[in-house]
């Protein structure tokens, strides 16, 4: 099809744009051959006419469809062109925010300014393994190609990273180095990465520098080279650095900054150590002032200080080095401070005692006469005589910012060679990968010698680049067989041979190097003869004779030639270098030795870089005065000499390419200017790949590809069984010119534009079918409408009828009705308008009758009230009268009286002067001091009568002491009163003289003591009335305050239930973490030991020289340095290997740092793995210690002692940490509630209560059974050594004096007898003959349990009268405490007198419920105490008497008579033991687990059947009380399991089988361990098979780590297995066919979806599901064990599935949606199948099935966003943007997500708060839980099969 005919109406195309570079614009109308204008439309709404180029009628570009814009790679693109590469980076990068993109081999790499979260080691374990076009690009995706390539192809590789300044070179090239440091393994072992991380630091400080487009940009090229070994390991790293721009340390341009670590010296000037180097701020100083920008924002350079002197430290540059390259750095500041005074135009001085001068040479330890003569003179040499010459102030100036450049470039070469010392290693390399950091294309205003040389580099790299792009092109045909026709692709030789060949630029600037009078001016004139007009790439400018212009591959570029010459020579003066190496300062000669070799593997040179020769040049022969001069290279052929270097270095590798892209100079993030960005394009070689790609056939499909996505276009009849002809027959159909497609042997090739026009034409059918199905549907909806429509009416129509039926029938019946309602309702009205008629009548009678009866009333009541008030005024009138006639009766006889009285006074006063008188006076005045008393009693009375009644009133609050204390108070104050009142009386009697003063004391004290009486008692009566108010608002108060408490309650009660419901779930999350970390732990451990062997492996075959005769291959001796650290006991009881003596010459060297950490580590694990036994080693030190002490004590009391201690010590703790516990739950409560809810009745009070009672009820049972268990432990030992040992009398006397029977007595005695005369004898015959030891010490130990617990009886009562004496005693205390809060109450105010009263209640009722709540728990615990006790004494006793009457010795029953009887043979009752000599414990060992194969001899066996006999040969050592023998028999099988699972650990029937059978032996050990909490379900019968001597609780622990082991084991190897099915059967596999279609794609190819042989479907993972499930169940493993692996499983099918396909922008779309769903219906299919739908494990697909829903539902509009929202809970924030980025149409039809969605997206998430991971760890194991399963299985019913071969045990 002609390109031409594409230019249809609506066609988009792409016009040239001054500021957007490219615009979209839409044809308005078809485009027809010899038409010089286009009418287009543009996206702004403007029309435009596009006139078109009348020399070439060149058509603008076409715009590829919608479908493919975003692709991963640019070369899927249909039509490949500038504007279609920039319009998808920019979509890619601005709508999708991804910044990586293929372009062909290219990955293209837009710096987005911004942190983001997709180089974690997830996305790094995502990417590892996977092929380079089956995720999406990325950094990792070409780091993982480089290292596959290098392992499949043996073939060294290089990654070349190139961009301009700030376009993130140096951050690409890290991570690179990272993924490989992480894949390889080495990313915690060698470290190499971290080195080199490590060196950044310092490599930035003195090697980037702020310029005008990057505040951190590299001023130097490096290429780091990192070696790996034949296990393609990291082993070392060599870094080659080149080009530094040293003109930058004595002069920056306006608004850059010199090298970092000169700012950093400056900003630490102010610390101690810096003192000497004399330093201050940057803007003092000539080299760092010059470009005006001393300070970048958000850096500070002290910071930035101290971390490079940490890397310094890091990298083993010691204190003393570190400050000499700061004094040398410090040194060059103040040289550069140096100033000359000119004497003459030819010479020039430097002023003495020069400051800055001195410094400098006190820094470098030079002499100043010598320094400041050398920096203004300098040495001419001719044939025959040496002159020395002034200079002038210019050439002076020049010299010394020569020698400063010259000092700085020798500091960076030693830093870098010091760097590649660290970084080498001495293994050597088996290959390696080369990463290049180089610089992009330069081009600025200014353009000097530094961009000449820059730009020459990309000009080779670019050739190089065309070349290999040419070449794979070429093998790409050449392997489809494709007819090869030369591509015409621009080849840049012409401007290298411009640059480097003879007559070049640099020969020519070399040239004029050499002549004595040589100048730039010189130089360019020579330029412009030797090449203007006769190269086309060279021009003149047109207004400057000093510059010129080179055509590069990018750009025109204009070069100043002023300071070519001077920069190409790099001049220093030999006198002046003399004098530095002469200085007395070491490290400085050090900088300057072997000038014209190289101080490191690769040679430095003069300019600051570090060549790629490896190998010194020859010196040169001839005289010494001559060598510098004549063999002295230029900067331009050294750099030459490189670049060829490096070249020959690349092309001998396999090269990768990483174009780095600066998307605008302001460093905004997400932020794309497409100018700068076309630009970068340009010049970095992506358009030039482009535009080969688009010369040849740029779209490739494989047959099947091209058939899947094509197969609408076909019809039935085209489709053949052969897919390739199927294709030809279609294409030659459908495409006419057979020169715009290729058929090659797997693929078709197509030219450009041509997939273009096959999506046209498959949009166009699917638009023509969609038009068919639309109308088909429309039809039948609308019919289906009509039906619905007319079945509509005719039900409307029979309802209508019917209701007008039903009306005609309602208005009948109505009207009949209304007849019978007239007649009733005339009835009615009559009636009640009788009625109204007949009772308004007799309401008139009635009030009529009632208005005369008043009437009458009234008369009667007023003739009433005038006869009162007659009989009122007349009475009033006599009563007058009777007053006026006493009142004058009265005045007269005042009147008569009057003058009696006036008689009688002369009388008395007569009577007056005579004693007698006196004497009748006393006598009157004594009645009257006794009246005066009765008086005072009698006001007394009265106040005590008005304080009873206040301190009744009072007394309503206070108790009756209150009152009791008041009236004695106020009896000893009237006491007082009277004993005043009496002495005044005698005072009086002797004052007689003053008696009538007195008298009227005495009346004015009356009157005042009655007014204050008055007065008391009105106040009184107030207070009354007061506290009566008071009580009442009192009560009011307390109504409300209850109510409100018991309202505070029920709202505390609710918070407490939610807060404990919560608590309850944070518990379970915080146990389940301590659970994983705990297993993460283990798994560590276990992966260092493993590691631990592996290495002691390799240093026993490095370091050990075998030999003859003396080389071991046993494979059976256990490892118990590795394996044996779960426990102390079980290591003291394990012989250690002896181990061969190291050679004192290691033939191979060895990396012992790395060794002795991996040491370090395992130490560090074993001791963590053993804290909790530490305490147990403690305690048995202890019991030790106390037993070798009480070995001088009776023996009488050494199980009572040792129980005792035991006991005390465990209660003392066990009462400590309680008692702390308690204490702070009550700090709590009462910081937390209200005193009211902490109550002892309140609700939150009774069930912490509750908790705590049960929790200290379990624990006392547990110390109890451990107290016990330990204490006849101890005892039988104690017994046990009389047995052994028998000569010892005093303990034979001691235990014959607790025999109180005679009998018992006897029985020890015949029982010693017996033992004496079989001690000769083997074992054996004494337990076949008899156990009377055993007997007598049972007897013994029963004897000594029961005195101890007499003992402790008498202790206990003891105890208790101690208690009641404390209560007694506490009691009193608080009868004091309760008298003083009663004094203290009484002096307070009544308001806070009944607050106390009350908290003091409370306080009170607290503290006595507490102490009933202790008794109460004290009671219960001796009863559980007693009970257990009376169990072990029954139990003891039972066996006792059994083990008599087995054991009667033939001496008591010989005088019984015998009578013949007949005895039947009775079957052997076997007890569920299996008995083992020791010797045969390696067989028992090797028979039952190392070589016992689960798919052999196992599979008929029973479920766990080795681990029941592994435990009855236990419980035989067990019951023999043998010690050893348990601990070397578990040691032992812990051992084997573990070398079993390390041979055939990636086996899953050999780690499922002993999963379950390290659980079935753990259930085992619990089920007969003798704890009540595991003895509920057995039968009595096994109850009697407990395990009797020994806890093995230890153990039991040991065994679940190993379980956890195995577990995380099984985990891996299942994980292993499904992980490469996982994403090609959820994913790629198309389980619904045709659903989803193959979109087009580049050069990088993704996995084929449909499904080949050998390629994984859905089917395979249920397969493996199936065959996974069947082998657990067939091994016996729990239920509830398989539920965890099958949830385990899930998980890993869930996130690997999901990480996929957040990394896969192809799989996002809405078919691939449905095709996840449909797949994860299945899943959960399977889970109902096998019974396992509650196991948890649908829920760990929960985020897989919400991505697949997201990627369906709608996602346009508010509502949509909403629901999403609420949709994806299990999705984080950043998953749920990545997925909505990625979502990509896969046909025309469906919608991209718009920016503002996913922005809308983002802003109703912000509070959400999740993990900002993107991707889930899919190497997450959860925690695994053993729930205790016992087995109903009898243990002496269990037969051993022959086949295991253990006919050395027999069953007991």
């Amino acid at each position: 099809m002609a390109a031409s005919e594409l230019y249809t109406k609506f066609a988009r195309v792409w016009i040239p744009d001054p500021e957007e570079v490219w615009k979209s614009a839409e044809l308005l109308k078809d485009y027809k051959p010899g038409d010089k204008v286009l009418l287009l439309h543009l996206e702004d709404g403007k029309d435009l006419e596009y006139r078109l180029d009348p020399k070439t009628e060149e058509l603008p570009h076409l715009r590829n469809p919608d479908i493919l814009v975003g692709e991963n790679d640019l070369t899927a693109l249909s039509y490949l062109h500038e504007p279609a590469v920039l319009h998808n980076l920019r979509v890619r990068f601005i709508d999708s925010k991804l910044i990586y993109t293929y372009c062909g081999i290219v990955l293209v790499a837009i710096n987005p300014y911004e942190q983001l979260p997709i180089y974690g080691e997830d996305i790094i374990n995502a990417y590892s393994g996977q092929n380079m076009g089956d995720m999406d690009p990325h950094i990792f995706a070409v780091a993982e190609e480089a290292y596959k390539q290098m392992a499949r192809d043996e073939r060294n590789q290089s990654i070349i990273v190139s961009g301009e300044s700030g376009a993130g070179k140096t951050v690409s090239a890290k991570y690179a180095m990272r993924y490989f440091a992480t894949v390889s393994g080495s990313a915690s072992e060698a470290n190499v990465e971290e080195k080199v991380l490590a060196s950044n630091p310092i490599m930035e400080s003195i090697g980037n520098a702020k310029t005008t487009r990057n505040d951190n940009s590299s001023r130097f090229g490096k290429y780091i080279e990192i070696g790996f070994d034949k296990r393609y390991r990291i082993i070392g790293a060599n870094m080659r650095t080149y080009l530094l721009e040293k003109s930058r340390v004595v002069f920056q341009a306006e608004e850059e900054r010199n090298y970092h670590i000169f700012y950093q010296l400056c900003a630490s000037a102010k610390l101690p150590e810096f003192k000497m180097l004399r330093l201050g701020d940057a803007n003092n100083f000539h080299y760092t002032k010059q470009g005006g920008s001393p300070v970048i924002e958000g850096v500070d350079d002290a910071t930035e200080m101290a971390q490079t002197r940490q890397a310094c430290t890091l990298l083993g540059i010691s204190e003393s080095y570190q400050m000499g390259i700061f004094r040398i750095l410090a040194g060059i500041l103040h040289l550069g401070n140096v100033g000359f005074t000119s004497r003459d135009s030819d010479s020039c001085t430097i002023p003495p005692k020069h400051e800055p001068l001195s410094i400098f040479c006190d820094l470098m330890a030079v002499d100043f006469e010598e320094m400041c003569h050398w920096l203004c003179h300098r040495k001419l040499a001719t044939a025959t005589e040496t002159y020395i010459k002034p200079i002038s102030k210019l050439q002076a100036t020049n010299a010394r910012d020569a020698l400063a450049k010259h000092i700085y470039a020798k500091l960076f070469n030693w830093i870098v060679d010091h760097v590649n010392q660290v970084l080498h290693s001495a293994v050597k390399q088996h290959s390696f990968i080369g990463v290049l950091d180089i610089y992009g294309f330069e081009t600025f205003e200014i353009n000097s010698f530094e961009q000449f040389c820059i730009n020459y580099a990309n000009e080779k790299l670019q050739q190089q680049f065309n070349m290999h792009v040419f070449k794979l092109e070429q093998e790409e045909y050449m392997k489809e067989q494709i007819p090869w026709t030369l591509i015409d692709f621009y080849d840049n030789q012409p401007c290298i041979n411009l640059i480097e060949s003879k007559l070049g630029i640099l020969d020519l600037l070399d040239e004029e190097c050499r002549m004595p009078k040589g100048t730039d001016d010189t130089w360019a004139q020579k330029l412009y003869n030797t090449h203007l007009n006769k190269c086309v790439l060279f021009e003149k400018p047109r207004l400057s004779n000093k510059a010129f212009i080179i055509q590069h591959f990018a750009d025109k570029v204009e070069y100043q030639c002023e300071g070519f010459l001077e920069k190409n020579k790099d001049t220093v003066f030999e006198e002046q270098i003399k004098v530095l190496k002469s200085s007395k300062f070491k490290m400085l000669p050090e900088l300057f030795q072997d000038d014209e070799k190289a101080m490191s593997p690769s040679s430095a040179t003069s300019s600051g870089r570090t060549p790629l020769s490896r190998t010194p040049a020859k010196p040169t022969k001839g005289r010494p005065g001559q060598a510098a001069k004549e063999h002295k290279k230029t900067v331009g052929h050294q750099f030459r000499n490189s670049l060829h270097l490096l070249m020959e270095t690349l092309n001998a590798t396999t090269p990768h390419y990483v174009r780095c892209i600066k998307p605008n100079d302001f460093k905004f993030p997400f932020t794309f200017d497409e100018k700068r960005a076309v630009q970068q394009l340009r010049a970095c070689g992506v358009l030039e790949t482009i535009r080969i790609s688009a010369a040849g056939f740029p779209s490739r499909w494989t047959y099947q590809e091209f058939f899947s996505r094509y197969r609408v276009l076909m019809k039935q009849k085209d489709v053949l069984s052969e897919r390739k002809q199927t294709c030809k027959n279609v294409l030659e159909k459908l495409i006419l010119d057979k020169d715009k497609y290729q058929f090659g042997k797997t693929k078709i090739f197509f030219r450009a534009g041509q997939v273009a026009y096959l999506e046209k034409l498959r949009a166009d059918k699917l638009r023509a079918a969609c038009i068919r199905i639309q109308k088909t549907i429309r039809g039948w909806l609308l019919r289906k409408k009509y039906l619905r429509m007319r079945k509509a009416a005719i039900t409307v129509q029979r309802y209508a009828r019917g209701h007008q039926a039903r009306c005609y029938a309602k208005f009948l019946r109505r009207t009949k009705a209304a007849t019978i309602i007239q007649k009733y309702w005339r009835m009615y009205v009559i009636r009640r308008r009788y009625k109204i008629r007949r009772t308004a009548t007799i309401v008139l009678q009635s009030y009529l009758r009632g208005y005369l009866a008043r009437n009458r009333y009234r008369k009667i009541l007023r003739e009433h009230k005038a006869v009162i008030i007659q009989k009122w005024v007349r009475g009033w009138l006599a009563r007058t009268y009777y007053k006026r006639s006493m009142h004058a009766i009265i005045y007269l006889q005042c009147c008569f009286r009057r003058m009696m009285a006036k008689r009688e006074l002369k009388k008395l006063k007569i009577e007056a002067r005579s004693v007698e008188r006196y004497k009748k006076l006393h006598i009157g005045m004594e009645n009257k001091i006794m009246q005066l008393q009765r008086k005072v009693d009698e006001q007394n009375k009265d106040y005590k009568c008005l304080m009873e009644k206040l301190t009744n009133l009072e007394g309503i609050y206070n108790s009756e002491t209150e009152k009791l204390r008041s009236d004695l108070e106020r009896l000893h104050l009237s006491e007082e009163e009277a004993k005043i009142a009496t002495g005044r009386v005698l005072s009086l009697q002797e004052e007689i003289a003053k008696l009538r003063k007195d008298l009227e004391q005495t009346q004015c004290e009356k009157k005042s003591i009655e007014e204050c009486a008055d007065r008391y008692k009105q106040e009184t009566e107030q207070l009354v009335s007061n506290l009566k108010e008071e009580n009442t608002l009192l009560k009011q108060e307390k109504e409300a305050l209850n109510h409100l408490i018991v309202e505070q309650a029920k709202e505390m009660t609710e918070t407490m239930e939610k807060k404990l419901i919560e608590e309850t779930k944070q518990l379970e999350l915080d146990l389940n973490d301590e659970r994983l970390r705990y297993q993460n732990l283990l798994n560590e451990f276990s992966r260092l030991e493993e590691r631990y062997d592996d290495l002691k492996e390799e240093m026993t075959l490095m370091v050990n020289v075998p030999k003859p005769g003396h080389r071991r291959t046993d494979s059976t001796h256990s490892s118990n340095e590795s394996e044996c650290t779960f426990s102390s006991e079980i290591a003291e009881t394990e012989d250690i290997p002896s181990r061969t003596e190291e050679p004192s010459e290691k033939k191979v060297p060895l990396d012992m740092s790395l060794f002795l950490k991996l040491q370090k580590r395992v130490t560090e694990l074993e001791q963590e793995k053993q804290v909790m036994q530490d305490e147990l080693d403690h305690k048995e030190e202890q019991v030790l210690r106390s037993k070798a002490k009480e070995e001088e004590r009776p023996q009488i009391r050494g199980a009572e002692l040792e129980y005792e201690s035991l006991k005390r010590q465990e209660l003392e703790s066990e009462n400590k940490k309680l008692k702390n516990e308690l204490n702070e739950l009550r700090k709590a409560l009462s910081e937390k509630s209200a005193p009211e809810v902490t109550a002892p009745g309140a609700p939150a009070y009774r069930v912490l209560m509750e908790q705590l009672t049960s929790v200290s009820e379990e624990l006392d049972v547990r110390k109890e059974e451990v107290l016990i268990l330990r204490s006849q432990l101890m005892s039988q030992k104690e017994a046990i050594q009389p047995k052994n040992t028998m000569t010892d009398s005093t303990i034979l006397l001691e235990d014959v004096q607790k025999m109180k029977d005679k009998g018992e007595i006897a029985q020890a005695y015949i029982g010693l007898k017996e033992t004496n005369r079989s001690s000769a004898m083997d074992g054996h015959e004494l337990n076949e003959n008899g156990e009377l030891l055993l007997v007598y010490e049972g007897l013994k130990q029963a004897n000594r349990l029961l005195e101890s617990q007499l003992q402790s009886q008498k202790r206990s009562h003891e105890n208790e009268a101690e208690a009641l004496r404390g209560e007694i005693q506490s009691l009193k205390e608080e009868n004091n405490r309760q008298q003083q809060l009663l004094a203290q109450n009484l002096q307070l105010p009544p308001e806070a007198r009944i607050e106390a009263s009350l908290q003091h209640e409370i306080t009170r009722l607290t503290n006595e419920n507490l102490d009933l709540m202790e008794q109460l728990e004290k009671q219960d615990k001796t009863v559980r105490k007693l009970k257990k006790q009376l169990k072990v004494f029954a139990k003891k006793i039972g066996e006792l008497e059994v083990g008599q009457m087995e054991n009667i010795s033939p001496g008591q029953i010989i005088d019984e008579p015998i009578r013949p009887v007949n005895i039947p043979r009775k079957e052997k009752d076997f007890q569920g033991m299996l008995e083992y000599k020791k010797e045969d414990e390696q067989k028992l060992v090797k028979n039952l687990i190392l070589e016992l194969k689960p798919r052999g001899v196992a599979v008929n066996l029973i479920p766990g059947l080795p681990a029941y006999i592994l435990f009855m040969c236990v419980r035989h050592a067990d019951y023999l009380n043998d010690d050893q023998k348990v601990r070397s028999l578990l040691t032992s099988t812990i051992n084997s399991i573990k070398k079993v699972l390390k041979k055939r650990g990636d086996d899953f029937e050999t780690v499922s089988f002993w999963l379950s059978n390290t659980c079935r032996f753990l259930h085992c050990l619990k089920q007969y361990s003798g704890e009540e909490g595991f003895m509920k379900h057995n039968t009595s019968r096994q109850n009697e098979h407990c395990l009797t001597n020994f806890d093995l609780a230890e153990y039991r622990q040991v065994l679940s780590d190993l379980a956890i082991q195995i577990y995380q084991q099984l985990v891996r190897v299942l994980e292993n297995i499904l992980q490469p099915m996982i994403v090609s059967g959820m994913l790629e596999h198309e389980t619904i066919q045709g659903v989803s279609g193959v979109k087009p794609t580049g050069l990088r190819k993704r996995t084929s979806s449909i499904a080949d042989e050998g390629t994984y479907t859905l089917d395979s993972i249920l397969r493996q599901l199936n065959s996974f499930h069947s082998v657990m169940c067939q091994h016996g493993m729990d239920p509830e064990l398989i539920k965890q692996v099958v949830k385990q499983m899930f998980y890993i099918v869930g996130a690997v599935t999901l990480n996929n396909l957040l990394l896969r922008k192809d799989m996002c779309s809405w078919s691939k949606g449905m095709q996840i769903r449909y797949n994860v219906s299945q899943l959960e299919e399977w889970l109902r199948d096998k019974n396992l739908m509650n196991s948890g494990a649908k829920e760990t697909l929960e985020p897989l099935i919400q991505a697949a829903q997201l990627l369906q539902v709608k996602k346009k509009t508010d509502d949509d966003a909403e629901a999403i929202c609420s949709m994806c809970n299990a999705l984080t924030t950043a998953q749920i943007v990545k997925v909505l980025n990625l979502y990509t149409p896969v046909n025309e039809f469906e919608e991209r997500v718009s920016v503002s969605f996913i922005r809308t997206i983002q802003m109703r998430l912000r509070d959400r708060k999740d993990s900002p991971q993107l991707l889930m760890d899919a190497k997450h194991i959860f925690p695994v839980t053993f729930p205790f399963n016992p087995s109903s299985l009898a243990l002496e019913t269990i037969q051993i099969p022959a086949s295991l071969g253990l006919g050395f045990i027999s069953r007991v």
